[in-house]
């Protein structure tokens, strides 16, 4: 009789919750430094704008907010890689990783062409808008120069996920970061015009964003190329052709990521334009909470890829018993650190408001969206960290069904009521306690959000409850 089942148990019951918290940090922390880096990029091209004219830093705005919904999107869609990447690793099958890499390569190409297509259509939603002709044409000609970058993010984003699914996760921290710095060096030469350049104002942004994507790109080909860590399964070191197969189960696994994506940015894309109705400083106020509680969600989102990883490699080494302690521990650690973000948001949401703008109607508007970020830190990670564990088990619809229910059943639906409160409205759903005697606003929608997104994180850990225990009684074979 094997005593690999006892080997097993007693190699677990060896390893240490500290132990387990800090492998998952040493993947997890360059991961949130790198994200931060490419959140910078977008920070920048505005900040440096704003210096320039208004119809610029608006132009280049709503080409950020366009081009941030297709790229979020996209990510999502070629995060299929990282399961598959991890499980192979877990079961040391290190020869299967070129071809399946080559394939997403494959597919990044395709859906990198397919979203620079739906950018340059996406121009037409500007005509639609009252927009000043110097603003339009800004935004137009962003949206255009910087659909030229979505081959070469795509792939970025499968090199991403083959690097952190291998565990080395310090190659994407370091190139992210040079790539911040050039997007500022090359948006100092061209929307200024220094050295010697003509200024192009919103339009050398986009120049920039274009070009320090393809820098992304070229270099971390760069660095994985000369790395031992990725010698033995250097995907580029022969020629094959799409393999019809492997990108069906690609896109199978990647799709309802890039659904999940879309939802939850095109909800709060949504929650801007509906509060638009009500003046410049409920616009200001939601976007101030939003551009910084996206900040924070930075920590959670790198976790979440540090926990897929993780328990990716145990389900590919068959190990399900591991994979469900880092899914848990990964879980904890998640629900620990957003305790420490809830507090000290709650604690200096006026001083975090007073960072971004003087206007006093505006700072008491941001800090009472804050203390209503601050209460669903909790539950948000709750939802990304669970979620990527999900992901490693290569699960994506459930999550997918549990995250649009919680974003566009619960969430949306209950803001507009909440934050509009119609006049249509039926006599019935007046006549709930609930239902406010004048709009909310924007803390409608953010308190419907505090709602779904405590959905959306019950909802995935009884679904992460259910699929670890039905891993541990089928093995690591079980859909």
């Amino acid at each position: 009789m094997s005593t690999q089942p006892e080997r097993t148990v007693s190699a677990l019951d060896a390893l240490s919750l500290r132990a387990e918290t800090k492998a998952l940090w040493l993947l997890a922390w360059p991961i949130l430094v790198g994200q931060l880096a490419n959140v910078g990029m977008s920070v920048a091209d505005v900040a440096m704008v704003g210096h320039t004219t208004a119809q610029d830093l608006a132009g280049v705005s709503l080409g950020v907010s366009v081009w941030n919904m297709v790229i979020i999107t996209l990510m999502g869609v070629m995060m299929s890689v990282n399961p598959m990447v991890a499980h192979h690793v877990g079961a040391e099958e290190l020869d299967e990783i070129p071809h399946l890499v080559r394939q997403a390569l494959w597919k990044s190409l395709f859906l990198g062409l397919i979203g620079a297509a739906v950018l340059q259509l996406s121009v037409l939603v500007f005509d639609w808008m009252a927009l000043e002709p110097e603003t339009h044409l800004v935004a137009v000609g962003f949206v255009r120069i910087t659909s030229v970058a979505l081959p070469a993010f795509a792939a970025y984003r499968v090199l991403y996920g083959y690097s952190a699914s291998m565990g080395q996760t310090k190659p994407m921290m370091v190139v992210a970061l040079g790539a911040l710095l050039l997007n500022i060096f090359i948006n100092w030469l061209l929307v200024f015009g220094n050295g010697g350049f003509a200024p192009l104002g919103g339009l050398g942004s986009a120049w920039a964003t274009m070009l320090c994507v393809w820098a992304n790109l070229g270099g971390l080909l760069w660095w994985l190329r000369r790395s031992p860590a990725f010698a033995s399964t250097w995907p580029l070191a022969q020629w094959e052709w799409p393999h019809l197969p492997k990108l069906r189960s690609l896109l199978h696994l990647g799709l309802p990521i890039g659904v999940t994506y879309f939802a939850e940015t095109s909800a709060f894309a949504l929650i801007a334009l509906l509060v638009a109705r009500f003046g410049s400083s409920q616009v200001a106020a939601h976007q101030i909470a939003l551009n910084f509680t996206s900040l924070i969600f930075m920590v959670p989102l790198s976790l979440s890829v540090a926990v897929l990883t993780r328990v990716g490699h145990a389900l590919g080494a068959g190990d399900a018993r591991a994979a469900r302690f880092r899914a848990w521990t990964g879980v904890a650690l998640g629900l620990g650190l957003a305790l420490v973000s809830a507090t000290l948001i709650a604690w200096w949401r006026v001083e975090i408001s007073s960072l971004y703008t003087d206007d006093v109607v505006v700072i008491a508007l941001t800090a009472e969206l804050l203390l209503l970020a601050a209460v669903f830190q909790l539950s948000d990670a709750a939802q990304v960290v669970t979620a990527g564990a999900i992901r490693g088990y290569k699960i994506t619809r459930a999550p997918m069904r549990v995250q649009l229910l919680a974003f566009w059943v619960v969430s949306l639906p209950l803001g507009y009521v909440l934050g509009i409160a119609p006049h249509w409205a039926p006599d019935w759903l007046r006549a709930l306690p609930w239902f406010p005697a004048q709009p909310m606003m924007a803390a409608g929608f953010w308190l419907a959000l505090v709602l779904g997104l405590t959905v959306a994180g019950a909802g995935l850990l009884l679904l992460l409850r259910k699929v670890a225990s039905a891993h541990l009684g089928a093995g690591e074979d079980h859909p």
